[in-house]
This record gives C-alpha cells, sequence and structure tokens, in this order.
C-alpha cells in the first residue's frame, strides 16, 4: 500500500483577511475593517488541509523561511493531520504573505512571495512523493524555481504508477506561457476555473477554451463559480449545478472544490459523483471566512455535508 492517498506539491503561506471595508478604497486614506482573520493560505495549502480532513492520507512538499509565519502555517497543516516532513525550511528566508481586502462582491489579492519563489526540483524528495497513489499540483505559475522542471516530476509520477492532476491557478503576470504544454501530456485531471481555461487554451470564450483543452487532457473539470461546474472526457460533457447556501466568503473555493472531486476520483467515483462532491465541498468552503475555516469545524462540517446534500439531492 502506498503510503499516501494523494501527495502534493505546491505553495505554502498564510492569509491575513482584512474584511467589512468600504466598497470603494481611496488612495491616501485610512479605511477601518470590522473583521480580522489570520489563517491557512496558499491554493497547495488550503487544498491539501481539506483533503486531509475529508479523510485522506496527504503528503505536502513545500518550503518555508525561518519566521514565525512558517511555524504557524505548519502547525495548521498539522492539526488537519498532513504529513509535512517533505516541507523545507530556507534560513534566512521569509515566509509568503497574502492579504485579502473583501469589497462587495470583489476582492483585491495581494501576495509576497517569499519562499514559493525558492523552492527547486532539488528539494523535493521525489522518493516520498512517489510513494501515493495520485500526486497534485497548484499554483503552476508562482513556482520560478520548480517551474522548468514540473514536466519531469509529472512524469516520473505516471512512470511510478500514480495519476495526476493540476490546477494552475492565476499567472499573477497575465502572461499565461505556452511552457505549460509540457506538462499536460502527463495530466490526467486539468482544473481550471473559466477564466483560466479560456486564458490557457488562449481562446476567447470558455465553450472553445473547453473544447481546445479536452483534447489535450483525458479529463478536463472547469469551476463556474455560481453557475457549478462542467467536466469534460472527449466527447462527454458533465455538468452540475451549484449548492445554493448563504456565502461569508469565497476565498479558497476552489481549492476547496478540487479536494472534494479528487476526493472522489481516487476512489473511482463516476465523474457526475465527483463533480457533486466537489460542488458540496465548493459550497461547504464559502460558509466561513478563509479557505479552512468552515472545514476545521469538525461538526460544522459534517453537519454540513449531511443536510446540504439530503435537502439538494432528496
Amino acid at each position: 500500500m502506498a503510503k499516501f492517498d494523494v501527495s502534493v506539491v505546491g505553495e505554502l503561506n498564510l492569509d491575513l483577511i482584512l474584511s467589512g471595508l468600504p466598497p470603494k478604497l481611496e488612495l491616501e486614506r485610512e479605511h477601518l475593517a470590522k473583521d480580522l482573520a489570520i489563517t491557512l493560505g496558499s491554493s497547495s495549502a488550503i487544498f491539501t488541509h481539506n483533503l486531509a480532513l475529508l479523510g485522506n492520507r496527504v503528503g505536502f512538499s513545500s518550503a518555508i523561511g525561518s519566521d514565525a509565519l512558517g511555524e504557524i502555517a505548519l502547525q495548521f497543516l498539522r492539526d488537519s493531520g498532513t504529513d509535512v516532513s517533505g516541507v523545507r525550511k530556507f534560513d534566512g528566508k521569509l515566509t509568503g504573505l497574502t492579504t485579502i481586502l473583501p469589497t462587495g462582491t470583489q476582492r483585491y489579492i495581494l501576495t509576497y512571495p517569499g519562499t514559493m519563489f525558492e523552492m527547486a526540483f532539488e528539494h523535493l524528495d521525489l522518493d516520498s512523493i512517489l510513494d501515493a497513489r495520485h500526486l497534485h499540483l497548484s499554483s503552476y505559475y508562482l513556482h520560478r524555481a520548480l517551474r522548468p522542471q514540473i514536466p519531469a516530476l509529472f512524469r516520473s509520477a505516471k512512470a511510478a504508477g500514480l495519476t495526476t492532476s493540476l490546477d494552475t491557478n492565476d499567472d499573477p503576470e497575465d502572461v499565461w506561457a505556452d511552457d505549460l504544454r509540457n506538462v499536460l501530456p502527463f495530466v490526467d485531471v486539468l482544473l481550471p476555473n473559466e477564466r483560466e481555461a479560456c486564458k490557457i487554451a488562449h481562446a476567447e470564450d470558455a465553450q472553445r477554451a473547453m473544447e481546445i483543452l479536452a483534447e489535450q487532457v483525458p479529463l478536463l473539470v472547469v469551476k463556474r463559480g455560481r453557475e457549478g461546474a462542467v467536466a469534460r472526457r472527449g466527447n462527454e460533457r458533465f455538468q452540475v449545478g451549484a449548492f445554493a447556501v448563504e456565502s461569508v466568503d469565497s476565498v479558497g473555493a476552489g481549492d476547496s472544490f478540487d479536494a472534494g472531486f479528487l476526493h472522489q476520483f481516487i476512489r473511482g467515483k463516476g465523474i457526475e459523483e465527483c463533480l457533486r462532491f466537489a460542488s458540496l465541498t465548493g459550497a461547504l468552503s464559502t460558509t466561513r471566512a478563509g479557505g479552512i475555516e468552515a472545514f476545521r469545524d469538525a461538526v460544522h462540517r459534517e453537519k454540513f455535508l449531511r443536510e446540504v446534500s439530503a435537502k439538494c439531492l432528496g
């Protein structure tokens, strides 16, 4: 038996969320927030944390600096049951930090990358990473040092018999370079949102983007926010709607969707069942501020997954 159900390679930082701000922020004005949350951030770490709390054996490979922020982030992951032995500490470096400023229905996202730009292929314990059933990587465009070797990482995973998945997330530089094409032949599940799919495929609309990407990966899963999600497997198309819940914060909803989808995928469930559970876990994430808080509350998590699923699915 493999040591991990899922090995995750990605970035690790905290999120600082200032909520209750005015709808419009003005330069040189001091604005007062009504609430503050300091919680686990970064797409990879949120995904890892929530996947572990769904009952999976997860190993996480990343990097932190020699500072208090990194230790706090690690503790969040340890509390979820994640194996963090693959996280490297870079002496004299700073762990990344993201500040999120929700304003109305939108948000500003400001990130200091820190050690997420430092981790390279030689920092990975490949034997440990490959002792798993599945490999997942998030935030492709943030891995500046690792990025040239990501194809080699995925090639190694496929050669070792693992299934694989990738969520590129955003490209902060808005370049969307075509080197991603070197990875896609080794990706089993690609998990972008609609905007990311259009950018990756260099297409003007989501439908055309899905047609292009469905020809490049065995399974394409596109997150559509309040419109639910669509999956394409060759010419087959699957679609589910979003769960109607009272949303508090959308931070981490896409990563939680990924966790729900892959939780079912690695268990051999059908695509529609994977999509429904992913939509459910994505909705769960929005019921608390921050990407992990709704999952950390075990009573809330289990009650939501049980009751909302029963109500919406009959």
